[in-house]
């Protein structure tokens, strides 16, 4: 969605919880991770937020109370009809959700090997490394 507004970026910064696909320790979100730094040519810096504290995600937890409110009383009887109430979501201040319905096919239990894990470009940070690393392109 950024790459139309920021054509010159370099870096991305990602926060991130602690837990689920997207955990500091999974391989196989480093690895993607990887491919994406690869694709664009940009550096992307990760952030995990500490485990257990998921909860400071301000924007998150702003939206998700909306999206419950948007969709009180009404039948989820599609994916849809989900996608569709998440995107129509709006907050007083005006910040709107944006959702669309992702229908490809994704390989389920695909394993990172030793191998791809050393030829990953990841660096740690030096303020706690293993909530917080950078992952540059291969050149």
């Amino acid at each position: 969605m950024g790459s139309k507004r920021y054509v010159n970026a370099k870096a991305l910064l990602i926060t991130a919880d602690s837990g689920g696909s997207n955990a500091s320790r999974s391989r196989l979100w480093k690895a993607e991770l990887q491919k994406f730094a690869d694709e664009t040519a940009m550096t992307i810096h990760v952030r995990h937020f500490p485990p257990g504290t998921s909860k400071w995600n301000k924007i998150e937890h702003r939206l998700f109370s909306f999206i419950s409110k948007n969709w009180r009383g009404k039948p989820l009887l599609s994916r849809a009809a989900v996608v569709n109430l998440i995107a129509h979501t709006r907050t007083k201040t005006g910040l709107a959700v944006r959702a669309a319905l992702d229908e490809r096919r994704y390989e389920t239990g695909r394993k990172v090997s030793e191998g791809e894990m050393a030829a990953l470009n990841v660096e740690r940070e030096a303020f706690h490394g293993e909530w917080n690393y950078r992952i540059t392109p291969n050149r």
